[in-house]
């Protein structure tokens, strides 16, 4: 089956699939590296480097690129710089701001590569697409190095495609509009040659597994909610830190789009503050509702936000995950079918332990499903500058998954529980007519 006809004039041949993978991602790669590149020539334009050779600019720029891709740079400082002894470091901390812009750029490369594919051809298209995006990652990554930042060009080449491969096959699924048309295959042929006792299964892990990502996107939209909030009430802080860095507009513009690539993290290392395992910002520190702990900060805006002194209502923030979790509970009472209480039933007669016990599991099962995505989330949010004691900033994936996972069990119970009385609707008395009752 064809996704959608590829037009073409009389006697033209259309472009080979592979080449025109090549050119789309191509083209994703360009207009990304302009976002990099335009920043960086204001500020170069301004004096705002020691290095004024357009050499170094472009190795800065081809830096910032792999950066925004998530490849690490290993960063040497020479004696004096940092310490009396030569040291080095890892810069790891990923914009994932900046990061959703060749993501976005190559899920519009996928829905054009779908829409010229036939079920069967797409692969050429995205190999093409993705060996050419590993290319220009090992080119990056190769002529970008110099005496103070080295880069593995194996890194170079296979992280990129982490978000790209990504943004390409999202687009080019939504283009399509079922896994059927993209790759071929009818999950639902293959789950309808299952058992019943199969299908009961799965339709009950796959419903859990989709409350507990209702769940987990519950609990970062509310933790974005809160680091609005905490933003709009250190405005006054976050603009005298703008005032003492005096950095110009070109300067202030650079450091601006720097935060604002930054927010994703910052609502990971929220999710992070509000379920009690905290966040740190260098080694040593800890920032949580239970204790915060703080050595001196780099000049950054953003992190004249950060909460200090005496907290009275920072307990109330362990309350987000809980809310998702209900949240979660009540979503799968209404979209989910719970195939194990039934089967719990049927194996024990005493309803008050197979009711109990069922929900419980079911809110474990949800727990871990968000607790792992929070894990995920905090993993990709950590990072280090690679300088100092700043080794070691962002959120512990280990104890975030645990916090995150137990807080929203414990809110998919509730939800579960009350579920039936939220969705109870009030029974509607009959009307009487001249006649008799109308029902």
């Amino acid at each position: 089956m064809k996704l959608l006809k590829r037009p073409k004039k009389p006697g033209v041949l259309p472009m080979p699939l592979w080449l025109q993978g090549m050119f789309e991602l191509g083209q994703a790669a360009v207009l990304s590296a302009l976002v990099v590149i335009l920043p960086l020539t204001g500020v170069w334009a301004t004096n705002g480097f020691s290095d004024r050779d357009y050499a170094s600019l472009a190795r800065l720029s081809g830096q910032a690129w792999l950066l925004l891709h998530g490849v690490p740079l290993s960063l040497s400082y020479p004696a004096g710089t940092v310490g009396p002894e030569p040291s080095g470091g890892l810069l790891s901390l990923i914009p994932l701001g900046l990061t959703m812009i060749p993501f976005f750029l190559c899920w519009r490369a996928g829905r054009r590569l779908a829409r010229a594919s036939y079920t069967d051809q797409l692969w050429q298209a995205l190999l093409g697409a993705l060996g050419t995006y590993a290319i220009l990652g090992i080119c990056a990554a190769y002529f970008s190095a110099n005496e103070d930042v080295s880069i593995s060009l194996v890194a170079g080449a296979l992280i990129p495609l982490i978000s790209a491969g990504l943004g390409v096959i999202i687009g080019a699924r939504v283009e399509a509009g079922s896994w059927v048309r993209l790759i071929g295959v009818d999950l639902t042929d293959w789950i309808a040659r299952t058992s019943q006792h199969s299908r009961w299964a799965g339709s009950y892990l796959w419903a859990a597994i989709r409350a507990g990502v209702v769940g987990i996107t519950a609990a970062v939209g509310l933790s974005a909610v809160l680091l609005v909030v905490a933003l709009t009430i250190s405005w006054a802080e976050i603009v005298t830190v703008y005032e003492k860095l005096d950095a110009g507009i070109i300067g202030g513009i650079v450091l601006t789009v720097a935060q604002l690539g930054l927010l994703p993290n910052l609502v990971a290392w929220t999710l992070a503050w509000a379920s009690g395992a905290g966040f740190s910002i260098g080694t040593g520190s800890m920032i949580s509702p239970l204790e915060t702990t703080v050595g001196p900060l780099p000049a950054v805006p953003v992190l004249a936000a950060l909460p200090t002194g005496q907290l009275e209502f920072a307990y109330a923030a362990l309350l987000i995950p809980v809310a998702a979790g209900v949240l979660a509970g009540w979503w799968f009472l209404r979209e989910g079918e719970n195939h194990f209480d039934e089967w719990l039933s049927i194996k024990i007669r005493a309803r008050w332990f197979t009711a109990s016990a069922s929900t419980v599991c079911l809110g474990v099962v949800i727990g871990v499903v968000s607790g792992l995505l929070a894990a995920a989330i905090a993993l990709i949010a950590r990072g280090s500058l690679g300088i100092g004691r700043f080794v070691e900033i962002g959120p512990d994936p280990l104890w975030t998954g645990i916090w995150v996972a137990a807080e929203v069990a414990v809110g998919a119970v509730i939800g579960y529980a009350a579920g039936p009385w939220l969705e109870r609707e009030k029974t509607r008395r009959p009307s009487v007519g001249a006649t008799g009752v109308n029902s």
